[in-house]
């Protein structure tokens, strides 16, 4: 039995099924019955289920949900309009997320469209599904491998494994050795028999711990479900509060039950409890979501999960794999580099190799700088072999080329920086390039040494050729950005850790040497001080991916890592920011937060500031919404302690809610923001929304005492009430949303003319039951918005001041 030999002879080692007949049909259909076979379905990392219910079943629609039902049940559906907000809210995330899978479920790992096996003495095209265990494969060059399989034969059969180990060199296989489902076969041909098929293979179990599903992290996210805790945490109390304190104006709790007078005071509680809650943030951050999303999209980015616009405004370190990344996973030529003496022909040699049938990958580099207008007929040749590495002919003329590795070739001379050759190729590596020889002879090859595969005796140096891999040309400006940004970079590949530093400075890092990884230490604080120490690493393992991405975050780093192959899809998936290539695995572009469908690098600084206009115009527009659920909080407690009737129907506060922040917070929470992410999001926000609310809440409680004073009826209140509300509310908004221009003018002009149409149409008047306040009432008015707004200004000045001191950034305090 043959075996250790590659070239251009047949190897075989002796498989458990008959290699040359394969499984017959009893045997794959006992396989099928059995379930041994290959069929797996590569679901992306969110279900449906999973969507509709990260989307619907939230505390906010929880809370909206049940006050609206309420409502609902004792008739009042003109004061329920706050429900389309959790409607609204709940259906735009879903509908997002699920055009995402959707787009993410047409890619699959194995994207072969059929697969070649031997059954019965015969070949045959079969489904990648429909292949068994122990099926014999059959491998051919442009062959995408099944199922994970023992090579049994081999005839210079070479595969690419670069989407599953990083490695971007084919990988020559002998009898023995394994091929890894996923696998592109580039060379030769062979026989493997499947030892592994579904979910048990090399790539899917990849593929089965990355589609893990899990949230990307979301500040804004965060912040928001924080105010809801809290708002829900006194959600009981305070309306038990403001109950009591409605049915005691209404006459207390036995008349109420006696006289069903309940209606009323179970409105004005859930108007108190509803204006606690931020509706329109949360609706309003699902929209700014949403359209950033839209956005990526008409630049070829696909967002897998909404709030991965704002994730990459956050990252201080990306980690980058090389290969299809900042390369594009292609050798090219560089140049050749003839000696002194180089004899003539040599550019025709190197058009053969080029034109060769059989021609490797680095080889067909050669046919675009050397054509071949007229094929030469060779009369003897030695194929291409990786354990070698060399081959050779001769022509008529007797003369005789060898391409290969310049050690393989020369031996040590090629190594030797003392030798002319040795100097030459030594400095050429040293810059990262690839570097082959070819050698002439004078004399041609005979049989004998093709059979015996020896070189020819006075054999000497005609060329050396340099070959790189074709750096994407969007991969420098685009780390200069990040650069420039303070953004930290780690280049991890699995390939050489000499040509990952030299690619490394090709795209403008300042590197010397990548870092071995083979010899990193596995506990995470010594290999985070790596990490600190280091910027280009070498041959790192899918494991150790994830292990860098994790030891980088032990140091508070927010990481983002890009891939486009299986290797990379666990430290995809653990990052906080995944960003995957589409020209790579779709298990890798499930488990990613966003897709760069085109595969240019040069989007990533668009997501950027895609990122950070969410980040800042949310952070603006919060501050109206938590100011909103400051006041409408001391409200409750004032009024429930008080025991007065709260000021407002439901309706009422729909009015303020879209005139002061809605409709405004939508087009500020759309406009061009470029400030930089600064961390504190919530606590800026409630550093002006706390003191803001405060005002607002005593200036309606004081304005609802004097008016009472007065006598004016309980609509007139409710209606001085809702235009003081208006009017301080569109104020903060003018505080907000300054420095004004001609556009912001334009909005807030617009909500101060949509409430004087309100009081001044008789039906909008009718259906929000907004009344004439009276003369004494319209002083009280007037008189206590202009106390609340000087009041909020004096807050502001203050807030400037402290966020000033907190953030010496001063980029910060600008709302725009």
């Amino acid at each position: 039995m043959e075996s250790g030999d590659t070239a251009g002879v047949a190897v075989r080692v002796q498989a458990t099924v008959d290699e040359a007949r394969g499984l017959d049909a009893e045997q794959v259909a006992e396989r099928v019955r059995d379930g041994r076979v290959n069929a797996f379905e590569a679901d992306s990392s969110r279900s449906i289920g999973n969507i509709i219910r990260a989307n619907v079943l939230t505390l906010f629609n929880g809370i909206v949900g049940g006050c609206f039902l309420v409502l609902l049940l004792v008739g009042r559906w003109q004061d329920a309009l706050f429900g389309l907000a959790a409607f609204a809210n709940a259906i735009i995330g879903t509908v997002q997320e699920f055009r995402a899978k959707r787009a993410l479920d047409r890619l699959a790992l194995l994207n072969a469209p059929r697969a070649r096996v031997r059954r019965d003495g015969q070949e045959q095209e079969i489904a990648p599904g429909e292949v068994v265990l122990d099926d014999i494969l059959v491998l051919r060059a442009g062959d995408q491998v099944p199922a994970d399989a023992i090579v049994v034969s081999s005839r210079g059969l070479q595969i690419d494994e670069s989407m599953l180990t990083g490695e971007s060199d084919a990988v020559d296989k002998t009898v023995g050795d394994e091929a890894l489902s996923g696998s592109i076969v580039v060379g030769g041909e062979g026989n493997a028999q499947v030892n592994r098929v579904g979910a048990d293979s090399y790539a899917n179990r990849f593929q089965a711990e990355a589609k893990r599903f899990s949230l990307v992290s979301s500040e804004l996210r965060t912040s928001i479900n924080r105010v809801l805790r809290w708002v829900s945490w006194g959600i009981g109390p305070i309306g038990l509060l403001v109950l009591n304190a409605q049915v005691q104006v209404a006459g207390g709790w036995g008349t109420v039950a006696e006289d069903g007078r309940w209606v009323q005071p179970v409105v004005n509680t859930i108007a108190s409890l509803t204006a606690m809650i931020p509706l329109g943030l949360v609706l309003m951050t699902s929209i700014t979501f949403a359209v950033g999303a839209a956005k990526l999209t008409a630049k070829n980015v696909l967002v897998n999960e909404l709030a991965a616009v704002e994730g990459l405004a956050r990252v201080d370190m990306i980690c980058l794999d090389k290969t299809g990344t900042l390369t594009a996973g292609e050798i090219t030529f560089d140049s050749a580099h003839p000696s002194a003496d180089a004899p003539a022909g040599w550019e025709d040699a190197l058009g053969w190799y080029g034109a060769a049938p059989d021609a490797n990958a680095t080889a067909r580099c050669l046919r675009e700088p050397y054509p071949v207008s007229e094929p030469r007929t060779p009369v003897q040749t030695i194929p291409f072999s990786s354990a070698r590495k060399w081959s050779a002919v001769s022509f008529a003329d007797g003369s005789t080329w060898v391409l290969g590795a310049p050690e393989m070739v020369f031996g040590d001379t090629a190594t030797d920086p003392g030798s002319a050759l040795g100097a030459q190729v030594t400095a050429l590596a040293a810059q990262g390039l690839r570097t082959l020889v070819l050698g002439h002879s004078a004399r041609a090859l005979t049989a004998e040494d093709a059979e015996a595969e020896r070189l020819p005796a006075d054999l000497r140096t005609a060329v050396v050729v340099t070959f790189r891999e074709q750096v994407r040309p969007d991969a420098g400006q685009t780390l200069a950005y990040f650069r420039a940004q303070g953004v930290g970079v780690r280049i991890i590949s699995g390939d050489n850790p000499r040509t990952v530093a030299a690619i490394a400075r090709d795209v403008g890092l300042d590197v010397t040497d990548g870092y071995d990884a083979r010899s990193l230490p596995v506990e995470q604080e010594a290999l985070a001080d790596v990490l600190e120490a280091h910027t280009v690493f070498g041959r790192v393992t899918p494991e150790q991916k994830k292990g860098i991405v994790l030891a980088l975050q032990s140091r508070g780093h927010t990481v983002a890592m890009t891939g486009d192959g299986v290797n990379d899809a666990l430290a995809i998936k653990t990052a906080d920011m995944g960003i995957a290539m589409n020209s790579g695995a779709a298990a890798t572009k499930a488990v990613a937060r966003i897709v760069l469908l085109d595969g240019k690098f040069s989007h990533l600084p668009d997501v950027v500031a895609e990122g950070r206009q969410v980040i800042a115009n949310i952070e603006r527009v919060s501050m109206l919404f938590l100011t909103k659920t400051v006041y409408a909080t001391g409200l409750a407690l004032l009024f429930g302690l008080l025991v007065l009737e709260f000021p407002f129907l439901p309706r009422q506060l729909s009015i303020t809610d879209g005139l002061t922040i809605g409709i405004p917070a939508f087009f500020l929470a759309l406009m061009p923001n470029a400030r930089r992410y600064i961390p504190g999001f919530l606590r800026r926000s409630l550093s002006f929304a706390i003191p803001a609310g405060i005002v607002v809440a005593i200036t309606l409680t004081a304005y609802t005492l004097v008016a009472r004073s007065l006598g004016v009826t309980e609509d007139q209140l409710r209606t001085g009430s809702t235009l003081i509300l208006a009017i301080v509310g569109i104020w903060i908004l003018c505080i907000l949303a300054r420095p004004l221009d001609r556009f912001k003018v334009l909005v807030i002009g617009a909500m101060f003319i949509a409430l004087t149409v309100l009081f001044s149409v008789p039906l909008a008047g009718e259906f929000f039951q907004l009344v004439d306040p009276g003369r004494e009432g319209a002083y009280a008015v007037a008189g206590f918005t202009i106390v609340a707004i000087l009041a909020v200004e004096v807050v502001r000045i203050f807030h400037v001041r402290f966020v000033r001191h907190t953030m010496p950034d001063r980029a910060a305090v600008q709302p725009s």
